[in-house]
């Protein structure tokens, strides 16, 4: 007698029926619009304050710079209510950006650096509380459809959001760019406080000191077999895409266009990058978490190393290839990390795990710079691709064992 078949596993309901999954990502279209306007607008006010190019890209260090300090930062996700948290931020952010209506010489410019340093730091905070607040108030089979829609959501923003950001600057200077992305974080603040959640105790235990709490979330990314490699393939990506992008000039040049150029090939990128977030939650289900990670770095690698010829579709084609592949890892590294991490030990530990795979991109920027000179376009990026492409491999080796060790580390971890 033949066996039945075991019953298929039901279809994760559709994402945008879920109430809080809703409310998160209105969030994060609006505060994600307000800061993209911001990230354009405080460069160029800088610049017409100051007329000095250095001044102007400080802005983007200071926003960056406590990204160094992310698992520090995120240890305050664990130690506190999150959805308080949440709320906390956006309000914090949206006073401090009201005090930028005041800035109109260049002797005002230590509060615009003061404030973009504690957005950056904020946002730290605030990525660490929102990733571990949706591990709990949304669905564990929807997180990758979730993460792949804000994605696509945050690079939505970023096609759109500068643009609108420069034409407001150009109408009524930086003020009112100020103002604007203040009112996105207030409108962010009715949204958090309609969440239904159901939050864990705190970690607040008096026996370990904030240091020890903090390395807490890197030995749970070292000591899991499941996380260690997708981490560590999402740190090398991301120093490797630095480097890419710090040769993105003399690609254009390689093309015979002027430096705005680029702008088109961001522009494509960007677009597969919201397609790559729309397609993430059914392409995780479908591969797996290490496939799906490998298959988009080796579409990047690849994309990169054929950049060495210059010819303008195949350039577009690339741009797009880039964008729909880089995505795979991040969304998948954030995906993992929130399914196989305990909730108090989530803030951070996805803020660990943030500053891994995104602080190497800054390397990478300072590489790609220091060898575009001696090496020249052709043979370096043939040579990153070839590298970039190396780091898939490890992933795709037996990639079912692995998962399996994983599940049973996580049981071991999380007991019924």
């Amino acid at each position: 007698m033949t066996p039945p078949k075991p019953p298929k596993p039901p279809k994760p309901r559709p994402l945008l029926h879920d109430h809080n999954a809703r409310l998160y990502l209105t969030a994060v279209i609006v505060s994600g619009f307000g800061t993209s306007a911001l990230w354009l607008a405080s460069g160029v006010w800088v610049k017409d304050l100051t007329g000095s190019n250095s001044l102007a890209a400080l802005c983007m260090l200071a926003m960056w710079t406590p990204t160094l300090a992310g698992p520090a930062l995120g240890t305050l996700a664990d130690r506190t209510r999150r959805k308080p948290l949440l709320i906390a931020a956006n309000l914090l952010l949206a006073t401090l950006l009201l005090t930028l209506t005041t800035v109109d010489a260049p002797g005002d410019l230590w509060l615009l650096f003061t404030v973009l340093f504690v957005y950056g730091a904020t946002g730290i905070v605030h990525d660490a509380a929102e990733s571990a607040l949706v591990a709990t108030a949304v669905d564990h089979t929807l997180l990758g459809d979730f993460n792949g829609l804000r994605m696509a959501a945050t690079e939505g923003m970023k096609l759109l959001a500068p643009l609108a950001g420069a034409g407001l600057y150009a109408t009524y200077g930086g003020p009112a760019v100020a103002a604007l992305d203040a009112a996105t974080f207030l409108i962010a603040v009715g949204l958090y406080t309609r969440l239904r959640v159901h939050e864990p105790r705190p970690d607040r235990r008096p026996t370990l000191t904030w240091r020890a709490q903090t390395t807490e979330g890197a030995r749970h990314l070292w000591r899991h077999p499941r996380l260690r490699p997708l981490v560590l393939a999402g740190g090398t990506t991301m120093l490797f895409a630095g480097l890419n992008g710090a040769l993105i000039y003399a690609v254009v040049d390689a093309l015979g266009h002027a430096p705005a150029y680029t702008g088109v090939l961001y522009a494509v990128q960007g677009a597969g990058s919201l397609t790559a977030g729309l397609l993430s939650g059914p392409a995780l289900r479908r591969f797996g978490e290490r496939r799906f990670a490998a298959y988009g770095i080796a579409l990047t690698a690849v994309a990169a190393g054929l950049r060495a010829i210059p010819a303008d579709p195949l350039a577009l084609a690339c741009s797009a290839a880039i964008g729909l592949g880089l995505p795979c890892v991040l969304v998948t590294v954030l995906t993992a990390v929130q399914r196989d991490t305990p909730p108090t030990l989530l803030g951070r530990t996805v803020a660990t795990a943030n500053t891994l795979v995104f602080a190497p991109n800054v390397l990478g920027l300072a590489a790609g710079a220091a060898l575009i000179e001696p090496l020249g376009l052709r043979p370096l990026l043939p040579i990153l691709g070839a590298a970039w492409l190396a780091t898939a491999l490890p992933l795709l080796h037996n990639p079912a064992s692995a998962d399996r060790t994983a599940s049973r580390s996580a049981s071991d971890a999380n007991p019924a």
